[in-house]
């Protein structure tokens, strides 16, 4: 035999074993709905009758929802084999971010085991950090360039907005998952389609939701000659460069050009749908999830409403965190507001009931607070090399608006500090060659001069004097989080769904009131 009749072999062993497992796993409705949407899906190909000729297109990250979606557009894969006598290729693309535990990439590798991709040569499977396209490896160890880019763009959003957790956490990562989208598509010799989970209307509103946004905030851009998924990364495009350069400022060239988004896809590209022909909700294919697929819950990695991310448990500990130093009330109860805002998301994304009460019970009790407190301590210093003292200070946001907390800042968290907050807003407000420029303001006394003073606010708030600098021009939200000075921020959030107005106090002893809080 040559080698090609080898590979042709061994290609049908692993997909008929393949099948046979999915079929004893999925149910038989499922299996059915795949084979349905298999024909529909060979019908959108550029070339049905020569099927290994296509390129099929899942992104993979690693959570419940799109680990079922991978096992159903395999079964799609491997029913198009049995009738046709051949099938498409299957591109799995996974984008990691700081944010994802190695137990999110442990569930990625178990469902690949289970349904014998690696063995497949019809299947390729690829890691995204950033745009670095690699072979999936479960062991690759996480990109420090990646872990650097994801911790400046929580603290630069974070300073913004007084450590409100979906921006703080989110609106960077959406914009790098689009990116991932076009990396992956983009690559070696393109896709043909993108499968999706989500309705064909919702695609609709979606693309025109990204194109309002994207002519809000860039107005006065190019408009692009490219169609259909091409046009649409374009958009989101700008939106990642008007969003960025709102963070980190109009100078920082570099930062903004590595954030950008990949529109260079092909033309041919387009998504394809697979919402009519099979249900979503985790519930009914809870046993198919956590026995054949090998999916386990997490504590950090299921978080809330994200089953592939720990950042929403770092959210709870930051809302707890504002409530006990800012508003000086306890940690418990600013995780108590946390937790009903999330529990009440899980509510409206129809997670299974025991999936919400496994959340519930995991942060019920005064022991269950203090264990998660130190979990996500714990994951900021090891995730993002945040410590106690530079996740208050992002609560504060003492340094955006002019500096306007600066000074209750200070004076409740570093007094020794209190009495240099002129000089700390002269160093802030100088320009590199002005007064107030390091080693310019004299005799500081302890800590000293200008330098050590700048080395004291790195050390307390993460980031280095020029960015400590944009931040003090540039606004901040409101404490009452409405918003107010925070365009773009806030024009991303603006139709976001996870996000509430809660009932809480701003002092320990103070009237109630009204405050939007988001999440995930």
């Amino acid at each position: 035999m040559t080698t090609l009749e080898v590979d042709r072999t061994l290609a049908i062993d692993v997909r008929d074993q393949a099948y046979r497992d999915l079929r004893s796993a999925m149910s038989p409705a499922n299996m059915e709905a795949a084979r349905r949407c298999s024909a529909r899906l060979r019908a959108a190909l550029p070339y049905p009758d020569q099927l290994e000729s296509n390129l099929v297109l899942v992104a993979f990250g690693g959570g419940k929802d799109s680990a079922y979606t991978l096992a159903f557009v395999r079964a799609m894969q491997l029913i198009a084999f049995g009738v046709h006598g051949a099938t498409f290729r299957l591109r799995v693309a996974t984008n990691r971010h700081a944010g994802m535990p190695r137990a999110v990439l442990e569930n990625v590798d178990r469902a690949y085991q289970a349904l014998r991709l690696p063995a497949d040569p019809g299947c390729e499977l690829l890691l995204i950090d950033g745009n670095e396209v690699t072979p999936f490896d479960v062991n690759a160890p996480q990109r420090d360039y990646v872990v650097r880019r994801n911790r400046l763009d929580i603290l630069m959003t974070g300073h913004r907005t007084l450590a409100d957790g979906r921006p703080t956490f989110c609106n960077a990562c959406n914009l790098s998952v689009l990116n991932s989208f076009g990396v992956a598509a983009s690559y070696g010799g393109g896709a043909d389609l993108i499968i999706t989970g989500d309705s064909e209307q919702e695609q609709r509103q979606y693309a025109l939701w990204v194109g309002r946004l994207a002519r809000r905030l860039a107005p006065s851009a190019k408009a692009t000659s490219a169609t259909g998924t091409s046009r649409f990364l374009a958009q989101v495009d700008r939106i990642a460069q008007s969003y960025f350069t709102d963070i980190h400022g109009p100078d920082a060239a570099d930062a903004i050009a590595e954030r950008r988004v990949t529109a260079d896809v092909p033309q041919r590209l387009k998504f394809f749908s697979i919402y009519a022909d099979t249900a979503y909700a985790a519930g009914d294919h809870m046993e198919m999830l956590t026995g054949f697929l090998g999916f386990e819950f997490d504590d950090l990695a299921f978080s809330f409403t994200e089953s592939d991310c720990g950042n929403p448990a770092l959210m709870a500990h930051l809302r707890a965190l504002k409530c006990e130093r800012v508003y000086q009330r306890s940690y418990a109860e600013g995780m108590a507001e946390y937790v009903e805002f999330a529990l009440g998301l899980m509510g409206k994304k129809d997670f299974p009931a025991e999936l919400v009460e496994l959340m519930r019970a995991r942060y019920e009790g005064p022991a269950a607070v203090t264990r998660m407190r130190r979990a996500a301590s714990d994951y900021a210093v090891e995730t993002f090399g945040l410590a106690e003292e530079q996740l208050v200070c992002m609560a504060y946001s003492p340094f955006a608006g002019r500096g306007a907390g600066l000074t209750e800042f200070l004076g409740r968290e570093h007094p020794a500090l209190a009495g240099h907050a002129d000089d700390i807003h002269a160093l802030l407000a100088a320009k590199p060659g002005e007064p107030g420029e390091l080693g310019e303001l004299g005799e500081l006394g302890e800590p000293g001069d200008a330098p050590a003073l700048a080395g004291e606010l790195e050390r307390v708030s993460g980031l280095e004097l020029p960015q400590l600098r944009v931040l003090y021009r540039s606004s901040v939200r409101r404490r009452d989080g409405s918003g107010g000075g925070t365009q773009i921020i806030d024009a991303v959030l603006a139709d976001d769904p996870h996000k509430a107005v809660i009932r809480t106090r701003h002092t320990q002893n103070g009237p109630s009131t009204l405050e939007q809080i988001s999440g995930r």
